[in-house]
């Protein structure tokens, strides 16, 4: 069996603009490829009221548990202005042993390793105990409405059993090896809008201006002392990142002021006890100053711990073996995808070094990829013992 080059393959998918949630054809060139594997593929698009339809993929090889699932995105953020990049951010280039390119980091390089791994993995093996499935969504820097969400249900609905997870996002800070996420941080974002009574700015008494009682808010949630973390995860901790008062006069108090804020948490808590928590602040400063609220909330996910298995631990040390580093277990970082694949699988992330995604002029190491690559393709031969 001809086995398939990360690094060719990591270009070929870079080449494609799939800016989120747009496919632009990567999906389809990707189950290309695994077809070519022996993998049966299915693209599950799906569309929801208010967010744009998006393209996924899960592909499967084999019929027999264990099943071994490897996670990731093909989806990338925007470039932002061109003229900053050296190169064409989809026009991937190589120089001075690194790959240039958006997605090059975050994540595409990754799922080029693996597929490059299972190829590897095959030529050795023409037979094996069990299934090696993909899930990739197109939705993961995005809303992550019609993604990862979405195919994890459908998985259900089959009845499709994932014995453990591999997510391939960028898990290490400065050198491959270095950590794997066994969990995250819960994500809650919070808009905040008070509604005061206009009036003129010499006549204060006649008015109740928002601006104050927002900032009397905002800063009773800073003083919230939510925990002090624990064994597995750091402290929760909520920062302010808007807050608006549209307003054109300098001599008029407006009538309303929104806010918006974000709280990373850990399993002390979840959602629903942090909305309680906030909501009842929020309706005593509103009863002291004689005014009314409002407050969305929308939930990116829960916190979640991934209690290590003996795959965890062979996975640990395989990396161990390889890069001469002894992987830490972590819960640090924003969200991932393995927030809905925990539904149905335990699992972990392990990737490459995330220095520069999100970045202008996005870049991987090529000893990483290739490196990276014997990692999949190692863990692959340890799984299937």
């Amino acid at each position: 069996m001809k086995t398939l080059n990360e690094i060719k393959l990591a270009k070929e998918l870079i080449k494609f603009p799939s800016i989120t949630p747009i496919d632009a054809g990567v999906m389809k060139f990707l189950e290309k490829k695994l077809k070519g594997l022996g993998f049966k593929t299915k693209i599950l698009e799906f569309k929801e009221r208010g967010f744009k339809p998006v393209k996924n993929l899960y592909a499967r090889l084999g019929s027999k548990e264990p099943n071994f699932c490897y996670a990731g995105h093909l989806d990338v953020v925007p470039p932002g202005n061109i003229k900053d990049w050296t190169i064409n951010p989809f026009k991937p280039s190589i120089r001075k042993g690194h790959l240039i390119g958006r997605g090059a980091n975050d994540m595409k390089s990754s799922v080029a390793a693996f597929v490059s791994a299972v190829s590897l993995f095959l030529s050795l093996n023409k037979k094996f105990n069990g299934s090696i499935s993909l899930l990739i969504t197109g939705d993961e820097e995005g809303d992550a409405i019609n993604g990862t969400k979405k195919v994890v249900e459908y998985l259900k609905k089959k009845r499709e059993k994932i014995n453990f997870c591999l997510v391939g996002e960028p898990t290490n800070p400065n050198k491959l090896g270095e950590m794997i996420k066994i969990g995250r941080r819960g994500s809650l974002t919070g808009k905040l809008t008070i509604f005061g009574l206009q009036g003129h700015v010499a006549y204060p008494h006649r008015a109740n201006n928002p601006s104050t009682i927002i900032v009397k808010a905002l800063n009773e949630l800073k003083d919230i002392k939510f925990d002090k973390g624990t064994k597995d995860f750091q402290p929760t901790n909520l920062e302010v990142t808007k807050i608006n008062i549209n307003n054109t006069a300098d001599n008029v108090i407006p009538a309303i002021a929104e806010a918006t804020f974000n709280i990373r948490f850990n399993n002390k808590h979840s959602s629903n006890s942090i909305k309680k928590k906030l909501n009842k602040i929020f309706v005593k400063i509103n009863k002291k100053y004689k005014s009314k609220f409002k407050i969305n909330y929308r939930v990116s996910g829960e916190a979640f711990l991934t209690k290590p298995n003996k795959t965890t631990y062979m996975i640990q040390n395989t990396i161990k073996k390889i890069t001469k580093i002894k992987p830490k277990l972590s819960t640090t970082g924003g969200t991932s995808d393995l927030r809905f694949i925990k539904a149905i699988s335990p699992g972990l992330e392990f990737g490459l070094v995330g220095k520069t995604m999100h970045r202008v002029d996005e870049v991987v190491s090529l000893k990483d990829l290739k490196k990276l690559t014997k990692i999949y393709q190692n863990i692959l031969q340890n799984y299937f013992k």
